[in-house]
Order: structure tokens, then C-alpha cells, then sequence
């Protein structure tokens, strides 16, 4: 049998976080993208707790114009902006199974204009 596309994410997803891992120092950038929003945070692995987040949910975010990928570039600034409040400069990105193009990569870029190191 053939599998849905969300399977084939999740397959993905499964064997990306194998080698992928957030520690205190340099957590992980976690992305998940639904058909309207992208949502975006940083994971420390080791506690098992989320240091900062950023969605296109957030009322300032929200109150934006434009496309979905502008959006996403706009989420990821925030959540640099966020990140460098809490004191953390490098990431290791987590595409969380999705394909690194589009919207993952406006926010990937646009986290990176802000500030972060990949």
C-alpha cells in the first residue's frame, strides 16, 4: 500500500531526529507548518522544555499583510529576536520532516537575518 504524505513526513521526521539534538547550549529549532500557520520553538532535549517560541498566531504577527511565505520570514525574525533575549546565538535546525523549501526556508532565512547562527 502507498503511503499518505503525511506518513511519508513523520517516516522523514522519524529518521532526521536519530542524529539531530538540542542541548542548553545550542537547542533545537523545531518547525511545524499547517496549510495556514507556521509555528516555530526552541527545544532544549535534555530538560525537555521549550526555551522560546513563534508563531504566525501571535497577535503581532497576525496583524501583518502579506503572503504566507512573508509571514514565515516575519516568524522567524521573532523568534530570533526571542532567542537572543534568552541568551542563545546558535540553533541546530529541526525541518521536522517537511521539505527545506518555501515557507521552512523563508523562516530559516528569516531567523537567520535575525541573528542566529545555524
Amino acid at each position: 500500500m502507498a503511503l499518505t504524505n503525511r506518513e511519508k513526513r513523520i517516516r522523514v521526521k522519524r529518521r532526521v531526529r536519530k542524529n539531530i539534538f538540542g542541548t542548553t547550549a545550542k537547542p533545537r529549532l523545531s518547525v511545524y507548518r499547517s496549510n495556514k500557520e507556521i509555528y516555530a520553538q526552541l527545544v532544549d532535549d535534555n530538560a525537555g522544555k521549550t526555551l522560546a517560541y513563534a508563531s504566525s498566531r501571535e497577535k503581532e504577527v497576525a496583524a501583518e499583510k502579506g503572503t504566507k511565505t512573508e509571514i514565515s520570514t516575519i516568524v522567524g525574525k521573532r523568534l530570533a529576536e526571542k532567542a537572543k533575549a534568552a541568551g542563545i546565538e546558535t540553533v541546530v535546525f529541526d525541518r521536522n520532516g517537511f521539505i527545506y523549501h518555501g515557507r521552512i526556508k523563508a523562516l530559516a532565512d528569516g531567523a537567520r537575518e535575525g541573528g542566529l547562527k545555524f
